[in-house]
């Protein structure tokens, strides 16, 4: 088996947000319990709605985000037991990230070039000839042409800013890209470029990927592996090819029946009720407020994960009362449809 490229274990991640008065803070559980190992070449979506953690866990992968309480391993090193110097070295090197609107993730004040050589310089790499070759190299592996290279962001289009920040991850050659949302904030006519750009890139640099977004099927197709988070919990990991037909969690097959194929159109799988506050998550299995499966049990516990019956598939869920393998939307539609009123929130 390859070694684990970064792996996280029990990591949490909490903060203090006011509300209700001036010395009133909720603690808002961004991430609970969150295990995930990547291997190099591997490529991981992540997908769920809106809030429930999928930002916070890329932060966390690439070191931005330091976990409340668990462990971040990066190349079999713990990354928050180094010295500062180091991680930043480790980190820095090693992993790059493509933000969600290339317009403030990029200085609109530095030229093209500038932004370039900057992750050069930070981290000395070469000399200034030999930074000068490697931002004309970068602008050719992701088709800017150079005479954009004294240009700034502003007089960009949104398709080239997306490159230039692509380039930037790419500077120092890692061998772990985090991108999060890199298409939501472009032109539909510019989207299916920038994708295909991140798999040419993947396939020829041998990277690892990250794909976070809310265009699940997008996600389907461009991964290995699908990871489903419901506020702020990993509920389950499924290989791509079969996260359609053979996914176990409920909250899986739900979100994915949202986007149907035009060949087989059907309503999507109902679920009742508001989705639980991040302050005040119900007891219990996360999801048991909006589950047409939910129980006494549910509400009890949070169910540990269950391993695939497939060995080696790499398919696990967190479920009292998991999808049978294999049924279909059909009937899962039925099911959902003819379910009682949900479960109290808390």
């Amino acid at each position: 088996m390859t070694d684990p490229l970064i792996q996280l274990k029990h990591a949490h991640v909490t903060h203090r947000a006011r509300s209700g008065g001036l010395l009133t803070r909720d603690r808002v559980h961004a991430l609970t319990d969150a295990d995930l190992t990547l291997t190099p070449g591997e490529t991981i979506g992540i997908v769920g709605e809106s809030g429930c953690g999928k930002s916070t866990l890329a932060k966390v992968l690439v070191g931005v985000q330091r976990p409340t309480t668990g462990t971040v391993e990066f190349d079999g090193q713990n990354l928050w037991t180094m010295p500062n110097a180091e991680r930043r070295a480790a980190i820095g090197t090693g992993a790059g990230m493509i933000f969600q609107d290339p317009s403030t993730a990029l200085n609109r004040r530095l030229t093209v070039r500038r932004i370039l050589r900057d992750p050069l310089d930070v981290h000395r790499r070469g000399t200034p000839a030999e930074r000068e070759d490697r931002v004309r190299e970068l602008m050719n592996l992701v088709g800017l042409p150079q005479v954009l290279a004294d240009g700034l962001p502003g007089q960009l289009s949104g398709g080239q800013r997306q490159r230039v920040a692509i380039a930037r991850a790419l500077a120092l050659n890692p061998r772990l890209v985090v991108a999060d949302e890199p298409t939501s904030a472009l032109d539909v006519s510019v989207r299916a470029q920038i994708l295909n750009l991140l798999l040419d890139l993947k396939e020829r640099l041998g990277l690892a990927l990250v794909f976070v977004s809310h265009d699940i099927q997008t996600v389907r197709r461009m991964s290995d592996r699908v990871v489903t988070m419901y506020l702020g919990r990993i509920v389950e990991e499924s290989p791509a090819d079969t996260v359609l037909t053979r996914s176990r969690h409920p909250y899986t097959r739900a979100l994915f029946s949202a986007t149907p194929g035009l060949l087989d159109p059907i309503d999507p799988i109902p679920l009742a009720g508001p989705v639980p506050s991040a302050t005040r998550p119900p007891s219990g299995c996360p999801f048991r407020t909006r589950c047409w499966k939910a129980d006494a049990e549910c509400a009890a516990s949070m169910p540990d994960f269950t391993e695939s019956a497939a060995e080696g598939s790499g398919h696990r869920f967190r479920c009292h009362h998991p999808v049978d393998d294999g049924q279909s939307l059909h009937e899962l539609v039925t099911q959902a449809a003819a379910t009682a009123v949900p479960q109290e929130s808390s």
